[in-house]
């Protein structure tokens, strides 16, 4: 069992950067991958990056790839989002997740994914 706490949300204007924190309790980050979704208003929640439990190679969404940095501190059992060129269609609910690291890989799909935060609003002003 983990618990997940995502921080670091706000307004920023379009062109500006934020970094997202998600901060894990109980089990211990690595043993888990992680990945990080968002979800707009009126809209299905979709994947934005996933990382696997030992920081190996990472995964984007075409619309972040080349903007957003995800990365882990397993010591500080923390994995960050780092988003640079915001742009006002990445205003959603940003939420972090976990999943069985026998998945590595797999970090499509919600629905791969055991563990939920309760997301943090990230707002960008055009």
């Amino acid at each position: 069992q983990v618990t997940l706490a995502e921080s670091g949300g706000g307004l920023v204007q379009a062109g500006g950067s934020l970094r997202l924190s998600c901060a894990a309790s109980g089990r211990t980050t690595s043993t888990y991958n992680m990945g990080w979704f968002r979800q707009a208003p009126g809209k299905e929640r979709e994947f934005v990056s996933g990382i696997p439990w030992n920081g190996g190679s990472a995964e984007y969404s075409n619309s972040v790839k080349g903007r957003f940095t995800i990365s882990r501190d397993n010591a500080k059992n923390t994995v960050y989002l780092q988003m640079n060129s915001l742009k006002a269609e990445d205003t959603a609910v940003y939420y972090c997740a976990a999943q069985e690291r026998s998945l590595s890989g797999h970090y499509y799909s919600p629905h791969l994914y055991n563990y939920w935060g309760q997301g943090t609003q990230v707002t960008v002003s055009s």
